[in-house]
């Protein structure tokens, strides 16, 4: 008999197992899409539209100041309408009318609808910080996208056709005051207290087209009474305070700040010894200056601090340091007594031929050329250029409006007969007479440089120049000067007064076959000094523009000037 056979039902426990084999088969296609879509998050997230990253390289070269750069970014058009130069200088131009002291370009956001608005901080003298949006326009996508720049992107919240102005507001400026407190000009007319003071003063009000382009601060309009020159310029930002008003983009105004009055200054300026200095010069074109070891300020009159001259063989002073540095010889060396010398096949003469030589000491006080040039070629350019900026050639004096005493760099010099010439102080080197009167104080410090300073509460400052023994025994030379030497005009009975005269020449002592030169060249006339020497309390350098030798004319003046001020100082 035939059996019917039906077919079994799955059981239960083949069901997960049918599961597991098309979980296994589903699982990599998951993982593949999970991947895949993970990826494409990523690469979404890290996508940064052309425009962008053109906004932030704009803003990483404005916040640098760097125009060239930006200008490489602008469209075709854009620079078919403007030059480097130009665009260069509208942003230069909107910086000037803003008082802008730094700008700060943030974060640039996504375009929109081809904008980036970027955010830009400018930092201001008048106003603050001024914050706006610089809206970026753009022509073209992706990398090929470039700014399509308008002139009013110089400066955060200009609209299209805007124009960046200011109306400046001025407070009233401060005193100057004199070291004893009495006032040396006050008033809105800047009115001199002391007639002999005006020469150290200067002036308030306008100035030349070029002078005043070249001295008025950040912020000032070109009519404003800013300082030009002396103390009204040296103390300027002090005595002016901040300048406050308006500052509009187009019609609507973008900022605004109340100006603040300047502050009186009291100066190291005694009225007594700047007296003695104006009178030292008469009417003559000259300089002279008055200071502490300690660098305070006394006296400066005419071009003592804002004129350069050739200071002739009071440079001497620097050249002697360098010598006794060197060991190119001690002050008991002695030199050959003669009129003249040679240096690269050039004859060289002492001043109006005169014979001198002998020990160091003595060529010193007699300022022989004919011992001091060969010396200073035997030191070397390296030496003496280095010597002489430590005594604060080629360094800024620190005061606005004050004229940096200058000679050429060591390799700029020339040959022996150059480092000869600059060694007596003629040549390229140039030097104010307050730089000869730091240089006086310098060796008074027994090496130490101080910084010379007008304002009474400020800090002694000094730089180390040379060794105390180095210092001891110029200063011992310089006595020598005045005693027997070229110096014996500034001798002051009772006092032991150091000094070097100078007498710088403004033309050419010999022709081109090496003849001397039949009609005499004018001559500068210079001294300096330190006195009393045991405990020294002033510091003087004199310059008399075409006036003579120093003996002659340069000691006296310094006489006079030591003598009145050394019962004040």
């Amino acid at each position: 008999m035939a059996r019917t056979i039906t077919p079994l039902a799955p059981t239960r426990k083949a069901a997960p197992a049918r599961r597991d084999r098309l979980t296994r088969r589903l699982l990599p296609v998951v993982a593949i899409a999970g991947v895949a879509l993970l990826l494409g998050l990523i690469v979404g997230a890290g996508h940064v539209p052309g425009e962008q990253k053109l906004a932030q390289k704009f803003a990483v070269a404005w916040s640098a100041g760097d125009y060239g750069a930006m200008y490489d970014l602008l469209s075709d058009d854009a620079r078919r309408h403007v030059s480097a130069l130009q665009f260069a200088r509208a942003y230069r131009r909107g910086a000037t009318t803003a008082t802008a002291t730094g700008v700060s370009a943030g974060h640039a956001p996504d375009p929109d609808d081809g904008v980036v608005r970027l955010p830009v901080r400018v930092r201001t003298r008048v106003w603050g910080t001024v914050a706006g949006i610089v809206a970026l326009p753009f022509s073209g996508d992706g990398d090929a996208a470039r700014i399509d720049w308008e002139p009013n992107l110089v400066f955060p919240g200009l609209d299209k056709g805007e124009l960046l102005r200011r109306h400046t507001a001025l407070g009233e400026r401060g005193d100057i005051l004199a070291r004893n407190g009495d006032q040396l000009v006050t008033g809105p007319g800047r009115a001199v207290a002391f007639p002999a003071v005006s020469g150290v003063v200067g002036e308030v009000g306008q100035a030349g087209p070029i002078l005043r382009r070249k001295l008025r601060p950040l912020g000032y309009p070109p009519d404003a009474r800013v300082g030009t020159s002396g103390l009204e310029l040296a103390l300027n930002e002090q005595l002016a305070g901040t300048p406050g008003g308006i500052l509009r983009a187009g019609r609507h105004i973008l900022a605004r700040s109340t100006p603040r009055a300047g502050e009186s200054v009291r100066t190291t300026i005694d009225p007594d010894a700047q007296k003695a200095a104006v009178a030292a010069l008469g009417d003559r074109l000259g300089g002279a200056a008055a200071l502490k070891p300690d660098g305070q300020i006394l006296a400066l009159s005419g071009i003592a601090a804002s004129d350069l001259q050739p200071p002739g063989s009071t440079f001497k002073m620097i050249t002697l340091t360098a010598v006794l540095e060197a060991g190119a010889a001690k002050p008991s060396t002695a030199f050959p007594v003669q009129t003249e010398t040679h240096l690269s096949g050039v004859r060289l003469e002492n001043a109006n031929g005169e014979s001198c030589g002998g020990t160091l000491v003595e060529s010193f006080a007699e300022s022989c050329n004919s011992v001091f040039a060969p010396l200073g070629a035997k030191v070397g350019a390296r030496k003496l250029v280095a010597t002489a900026e430590k005594f604060g050639f080629n360094q800024p004096v620190g005061i606005p409006g004050f004229a940096e005493s200058t000679l050429p760099a060591a390799g700029k010099v020339g040959d022996d007969l150059a480092v000869g010439s600059t060694a007596i102080g003629q040549g390229d080197v140039q030097a104010s007479a307050l730089q000869m009167a730091t240089i006086a104080a310098t060796v008074a410090n027994r090496g130490l440089r101080p910084t010379p300073r007008l304002e009474l509460d400020s800090r002694a400052h000094y730089t180390r120049a040379t060794t105390p023994r180095v210092a001891r025994t110029v200063a011992k030379m310089m006595v020598q000067v005045v005693r027997e030497g070229t110096g014996t005009a500034a001798a002051i009975p009772g006092v032991v007064v150091a000094g070097k005269t100078g007498t710088a020449e403004l033309g050419n002592t010999v022709d081109q076959e090496g003849n001397k030169n039949q009609s005499a060249p004018d001559t500068d006339a210079w001294f300096a000094a330190f006195a009393p020497v045991r405990k020294p309390r002033i510091a003087v350098g004199v310059l008399l523009v075409q006036a003579g030798a120093g003996a002659d004319v340069g000691a006296p003046a310094a006489h006079d000037l030591l003598a009145a001020t050394l019962g004040k100082s």
